[in-house]
């Protein structure tokens, strides 16, 4: 990598601070994707001129922001999971489990509809060819934590299509509870009723039917409810 986020630091900043602007930098440059392999830290304290501490804290301070992965022995991996701090935070912000579900689904019916919505009148088709690329996995998934993958990202499908990051960052920083609402739906009652609910979106979404594609993801969200607590 050659880029200038990796020439030495002038002392006038903090130095962690600097070094995590510089590698936030770098991973956004050189890997756009988010994805893949930094130089290492002795390489990197070379380049920035800092001590490998330094470079060592910043790392572990972009590791809790989800931009990287510390891999001991192995090298630091940049990532695209900025959604990681809350979604490791909200079991101890909110411990009780039912509750947890209860804000989940709160949350979900707040913003589902609306990115069902604006997916409608967005999405290209790339986009659609993701979101029914997703429907697929799930009609053929031969199990329910194969199901309840594919349906997660049928969700985070829809939202990227809305065109709004925030809505797929916070469903991201969701995943975590969404996997334990699905147990309760998918994993005890079948994949059956989201594969129709889905059908019913994907049909809105494409025919770009705004009103349509939002009231098939608020019914798909309230009936969803309603499962869990059956279940």
């Amino acid at each position: 990598m050659t880029t200038a986020a990796l020439r030495p630091i002038r002392r006038s900043a903090s130095l962690v601070e600097e070094v995590c602007a510089r590698l936030s930098r770098l991973i956004r440059s050189d890997l756009p994707n988010g994805d893949g392999w930094l130089p290492p830290e002795r390489a990197l304290a070379e380049r920035l001129g800092v001590s490998r501490p330094v470079v060592r804290e910043a790392t572990k301070r972009l590791e809790s922001q989800g931009l990287v992965e510390i891999r001991h022995g192995i090298g630091i991996r940049a990532v695209d999971k900025l959604h990681k701090p809350l979604n490791g935070s909200l079991e101890l912000l909110i411990p009780d489990e039912e509750e947890r579900l209860r804000q989940l689904n709160q949350t979900r019916m707040a913003l589902e509809p609306e990115a069902a919505r604006m997916a409608a009148v967005l999405a290209t088709k790339e986009q659609l060819a993701a979101i029914q690329a997703t429907h697929e996995e799930l009609v053929a998934a031969p199990d329910a934590q194969t199901a309840i993958d594919a349906d997660m990202a049928f969700h985070r499908a829809v939202a990227e299509a809305s065109g709004n990051l925030m809505f797929r960052l916070i469903l991201d920083s969701l995943a975590d509870i969404g996997l334990a609402s699905r147990r309760r739906t998918i994993g005890r009652i079948g994949k059956e009723t989201a594969v129709e609910h889905h059908s019913k979106i994907i049909r809105a979404i494409e025919r770009g039917q705004p009103a349509a594609a939002e009231k098939a993801m608020r019914f798909h969200i309230a009936e969803a409810r309603k499962d869990m607590r059956l279940s």
